[in-house]
């Protein structure tokens, strides 16, 4: 926390276990500093709001470390989608396997395999639609660690699949892996009306072997996050420092963790419950009495007097900085708060 009070710091990294993330958050607004914070932003949905309003109210920077998003093919892909350049987007696929399965110890208590790892690729999927979406269908299943079998939910599933649902008729299809004999595996594919564009695993070299029993890449794709998205975690930290320095708003915002979050949530029930799950049923579990002061409301609770519930989640949000200097009103706390519940 020494660097938190610090008067001479302006910003803060935070990239410690997840489980401290809200609080160092909440602190750092409260010193004036401004705020980047890998994902997830908190472990729970209500967390996750207290701390991005605690940025919005302290009138400080919030930005979600998602570095897929920095990576320059995907960047690429989401391009090539805003340009038309394949016409129509229509299908999304995604694939995220890791080398090898991470200790037991790490995948217990780090809130299931769409929470820990399909939410990189569903907010990726979001990014590339441009889009919110609006439902989805997971399942998951177990094949190679058999040491996580007899954990909770969605902590013993090591291969997972979703199918996201968004407006007009844009479909997304995501399948994860804690383990590939072949390698860190992470491709997009975009098919549209007038074509299609695709990305490949990064090589660290291009070199090719060409011999009768072989035809191939000489090398295995990069073997793990750190050296495949060694650029994209240096290009979204230039784009923190970037927004500070020219006062711009940040390109990966605390709005954008607290969808991630939502729909890593939704896969997880969609898992367990065999089912199509919509977003809008998890923003609706989130009751604030006052924007820094969140819960989770189960179906089975007595609701609390006034309750009514969010289906949108910039709803459970006061403005952030850049839009409060862009002319969005800062409403009164008690205006706001009639507005959400009554």
């Amino acid at each position: 926390m020494d660097v938190i009070n610090d008067p001479e710091v302006d910003a803060v990294w935070i990239c410690s276990p997840s489980s401290f993330h809200a609080e160092q958050i909440k602190a750092a607004a409260a010193n004036g500093k401004h705020v980047f914070c890998e994902k997830p932003l908190a472990t729970d949905l209500g967390e996750t709001v207290e701390a991005i309003n605690a940025c919005n109210e302290a009138g400080v920077k919030l930005m979600t470390g998602l570095q897929r998003r920095f990576d320059f093919n995907f960047q690429r892909v989401q391009e090539a989608i805003a340009n038309k350049e394949v016409g129509k987007a229509i299908q999304i696929k995604l694939c995220s396997r890791d080398p090898a399965p991470p200790p037991a110890s790490y995948v217990e208590g780090g809130g299931g395999i769409f929470a820990d790892m399909a939410v990189h690729d569903l907010d990726m999927s979001r990014f590339l639609a441009g889009t919110d979406p609006i439902d989805i269908l997971a399942v998951g299943s177990l094949h190679f660690d058999k040491s996580i079998a007899g954990f909770e939910g969605s902590e013993k599933y090591d291969t997972a699949s979703c199918l996201v649902r968004y407006p007009d008729g844009l479909t997304a299809m995501i399948d994860v892996s804690r383990q590939s004999s072949f390698g860190y595996d992470q491709r997009a594919e975009v098919l549209g009306t007038e074509g299609m564009i695709q990305t490949d695993n990064v090589y660290p070299n291009t070199a090719r072997i060409f011999k009768p029993s072989y035809t191939g890449n000489a090398d295995m794709p990069f073997d793990f996050f750190l050296s495949r998205y060694n650029e994209a975690y240096v290009t979204e930290t230039i784009a923190f420092c970037e927004s500070l320095v020219n006062d711009t708003p940040v390109p990966c915002t605390g709005e954008d963790g607290l969808v991630a979050l939502i729909m890593a949530i939704a896969a997880d029930k969609s898992a367990a419950e065999n089912r199509w799950v919509s977003f809008r049923e998890i923003v609706e579990t989130v009751y604030c009495k006052s924007p820094t002061e969140c819960e989770l409301v189960a179906t089975s609770d007595i609701f609390p007097e006034g309750f009514k519930p969010q289906s949108d989640p910039k709803s459970l949000l006061l403005p952030d900085v850049d839009e409060q200097k862009a002319g969005a009103r800062m409403p009164d706390i008690k205006t706001l708060v009639g507005g959400w519940f009554k």
